[in-house]
């Protein structure tokens, strides 16, 4: 038996009785068998009803059907559901003051924290984009000094000099490296597969484990996975867009494993079916669940494919697929390196944007710049913004946080599988991930 499963079982049965269906679960039942599962129950049930009011706020929900049609035949109102989340966490204090605080009490009251923002902005309320990701996200980014990007513009000018402005210079770079349409199909096929690999060498995932794969167009994103339960995904690409060939693995990766697909069902397994908790049957998109989701699928790329390995594969599997250039590679894993860097010029530009400082060309203009993006591109990043508003902080802050759990602990010398698989199934948000790593 691999070494690495054994550990990360050792692991993980710290936080989670790792239960799946061969092993014998736990169903959750419909009725609550303890104060506890009372509150998750609730959690569940004012989700699906805040769900009815704001279509992007339930990503996933595999839980009683029965739940979701009662949810829809009431039609409880916003101020009902503030009322009920109130109630909740009022319920949740109680608990903790007679039955002591826990990882689970706190994550569940963490949760309806976000749903009673989400709910105040449903209402119409208007919160800064700090206030809105802290009391969502449990998280806060930091300030940011230009000068700081300037200096990465500068170094990557450096690598792709020319006349043109570096924005169209970058894109036409990686545009040259575009997957072309009729070779996407192979080169997706491939890439998953390698993240798939890579993950099975250190994660024992459940036997059934699947996902479908569609091309899909006129999306605010580049890609999607949509967790159907019983270990199945949708994994959605975006086409608007030409898909450049780094984004096969980054996306097999982020989506699929050991990203979304992957920490769903973990998540499922050990703490849906093993400890029987009910509140993870529903992923509330606006969430500090969130942060998790995100960051470690961003960080999962990394994971699986640690230092050069992942230009490698590129460059000898699939770029040989798509039919492109191999000698481009050197210079491509350099260009990504530096950009990568500039990840969090989201973080600034959604926060200027949303809290009113720039209108939506100024927006477009600074994305254009510092995310070195074509105009159709930054557009499009602004159209997320403006659907997503503060996840953003997600994907680059929520990585952070992720890598740097994940970097202390290897450095105190325990393996970064098994610390990553800890993560993926335990009761934690980004407060926690910020304290653990100080």
């Amino acid at each position: 038996m691999n070494l690495r499963r054994v550990a990360f079982a050792a692991v993980a049965a710290c936080a989670v009785a790792a239960c799946d269906g061969e092993r014998g679960e736990k169903a959750p039942s419909a009725a609550a068998a303890d104060p506890v599962d009372e509150v998750a129950e609730g959690f569940v049930r004012l989700a699906l009803s805040l769900g009815r009011h704001d279509k992007d706020y339930v990503d996933a929900y595999h839980g009683p059907p029965e739940w979701a049609e009662a949810a829809a035949a009431e039609q409880r109102s916003l101020e009902e559901l503030a009322a009920e989340a109130r109630r909740l966490q009022t319920r949740l204090e109680t608990l903790a003051s007679n039955e002591g605080d826990s990882a689970r009490l706190r994550i569940l009251d963490r949760q309806l924290t976000a749903a009673l923002a989400r709910i105040r902005m449903t209402q119409g309320e208007r919160l800064s984009f700090d206030e809105e990701t802290r009391l969502i996200y449990d998280a806060v980014a930091p300030q940011y000094d230009l000068a700081a990007f300037d200096a990465v513009l500068a170094e990557i000018d450096a690598l792709l000099p020319g006349e043109a402005p570096l924005h169209e210079r970058v894109e036409a770079f990686r545009n040259s490296l575009a997957v072309p349409p009729e070779r996407m199909q192979a080169v997706f096929d491939a890439a998953i597969a390698e993240c798939r690999r890579r993950t099975l060498a250190h994660f024992d995932l459940p036997e059934n484990e699947r996902f479908r794969l569609e091309f899909v167009n006129d999306k605010p994103w580049s890609g999607y996975n949509w967790y159907q339960g019983d270990y199945e995904s949708l994994i959605q690409i975006n086409t608007d867009l030409p898909i450049v060939i780094d984004r096969a693995v980054d996306l097999g990766c982020h989506e699929g494993y050991p990203g979304h697909h992957t920490w769903s069902s973990l998540m499922e397994r050990e703490l849906l079916k093993g400890e029987g908790w009910i509140e993870y049957s529903v992923y509330p998109l606006f969430s500090p669940k969130s942060v998790i989701a995100e960051g470690s699928a961003n960080y999962g790329i990394e994971l699986a494919f640690p230092g050069e390995e992942k230009i490698a594969f590129e460059r000898d599997v699939l770029f040989p697929l798509a039919g492109l250039d191999p000698a481009k590679a050197e210079t491509f894993d350099r260009l990504n390196n530096l950009r990568r860097k500039l990840s969090h010029a989201d973080n600034y530009v959604a926060r200027e944007y949303l809290d009113g400082r720039i209108d939506k060309e100024e927006a477009v203009a600074l994305l254009m710049k510092y995310k070195l993006s074509s105009r159709e591109r930054a557009e499009q990043r602004v159209r997320f913004i403006e659907t997503y508003r503060g996840y953003v902080v997600n994907y680059n802050l929520g990585r952070d946080l992720v890598e740097a759990y994940v970097e202390r602990a290897a450095a105190q010398g325990r393996d970064r599988w098994d610390t990553f698989g800890h993560l993926l199934t335990t009761p934690l948000s980004a407060s926690d991930l910020a304290q653990e790593t100080q």
